[in-house]
């Protein structure tokens, strides 16, 4: 394969670049508990990867609440978030190393997230490096993962064919939008499994992938 393999990288960011899930599950607890009920881990679990706008009306319902809308809950939620994330960013294993090689080799690079472009500034801003050309965020999108749009709109604002970008996921919602989107989709599992299919390229660990590696990935 031609070293212009790949055209770019595109990184979802929760539970595929940080390990920020366990504070979604949290300000989600905390939430429930303001509501006189309790939230579980599986409840949790059914959310990953998925659009925070849809994932908020879940929560909106499951939980009753009459006194807040959905993007009230989504505010709440994602201000909780990011005041974790602001003392300190939990990369996930391998990540900031690639990235970072990523970067160095002169590939473009996209931040695919269903959180709110603020958290997403928050986190990018925190690297020590200009780590991302463009950043599509929940908020920037119709419709969120696993619809194809968010990688579409990354590829495009990067002006590279979305079949000649690897992608990043932890979450089979994640990784059904990537594919969708004809990219050469990389799982990474992580709080959630990810079922083998067809043609599905799976990693144990960010640890295991290097440069060479991904120009093999075609």
């Amino acid at each position: 394969m031609p070293n212009s393999f790949p055209a770019a990288v595109l990184w979802d960011m929760d539970g595929t670049l940080i390990d920020s899930e366990p504070f979604w599950l949290l300000s989600e607890s905390r939430l429930a508990a303001d509501y006189g009920t309790v939230w579980t881990e599986a409840h949790g679990h059914e959310l990953i990867g998925k659009s925070l706008y849809d994932s908020s009306a879940i929560i909106k319902e499951r939980l009753s609440i009459k006194d807040l809308s959905i993007q009230e809950v989504i505010d709440r939620l994602t201000d909780d978030v990011v005041s974790h994330l602001k003392s300190q960013l939990p990369w996930r294993p391998g990540a900031l190393e690639l990235l970072m090689a990523i970067k160095q080799a002169g590939i473009p690079t996209a931040l695919v997230t269903m959180s709110m472009r603020r958290m997403a500034l928050a986190v990018a801003d925190q690297i020590p490096f200009q780590a991302f050309d463009v950043v599509v965020a929940g908020d920037d999108v119709v419709r969120g993962k696993p619809d194809p749009e968010p990688y579409l709109k990354a590829a495009e604002l990067l002006g590279v064919d979305p079949t000649q970008c690897i992608a990043f996921e932890d979450s089979r919602t994640g990784l059904a939008s990537a594919e969708a989107a004809g990219c050469v989709a990389v799982g990474i599992p992580n709080i959630v499994s990810i079922p083998q299919a067809p043609g599905r390229i799976l990693f144990d660990s960010l640890t295991d992938l290097d440069l060479q590696t991904l120009r093999e990935l075609r």
